[in-house]
């Protein structure tokens, strides 16, 4: 099975997003992606479960190949179609942001969550959605994206990105 993204790392290739993530915070864990923090960990793994499992699957840019199939299938109708999805995702991750967030994600460290939002953001603009009405999102996205690691890992940045989808 083709599987997007996928990374080969200390002599083993994983795909899936969070398992990539979780297996870099386990072997190099500076700075921590995950909180020590009990519960800062549990809403972490809420919020970046409710990114990849709920939004993300057929919407990611990640997943662009993967989507293809499904996206010609819903023909014309596919920008609404993906609006709907990214919108029902979005009204449930603003509401919980409001909740957990401070300067990111949950409360002022960067973490898991803050690294799946990024994409959904930028999958979420691809398809016109109005981030306007997140405004917790919206602002969340804007700091990460001042920072230079987001700014260069940005899915608008990476090799494979289609020409009509680099910034």
């Amino acid at each position: 099975m083709q599987q997007v993204p996928a990374v080969t790392i200390d002599g083993i290739t994983l795909s899936q997003s969070l398992a990539i993530i979780q297996y870099i915070d386990e072997t190099r864990p500076r700075p921590p992606l995950i909180p020590a923090d009990l519960q800062q960990r549990a809403q972490v793994r809420m919020i970046s479960d409710l990114i990849a499992s709920g939004i993300q699957p057929l919407q990611s840019a990640s997943c662009i190949t993967q989507n293809l199939y499904v996206l010609q299938k819903v023909g014309e109708e596919k920008l609404q179609w993906a609006q709907h999805f990214i919108n029902k995702g979005f009204k449930a991750l603003e509401s919980i942001l409001k909740q957990t967030s401070g300067t990111y994600c949950v409360g002022n460290e960067i973490s898991m969550a803050d690294i799946c939002l990024v994409p959904q953001v930028y999958n979420a603009e691809r398809y016109k959605v109005d981030l306007d009405q997140y405004p917790t999102i919206k602002q969340i996205n804007q700091t990460l994206m001042e920072l230079e690691a987001f700014k260069v890992s940005h899915p608008s940045c990476q090799p494979d990105t289609p020409d009509d989808l680099r910034s």
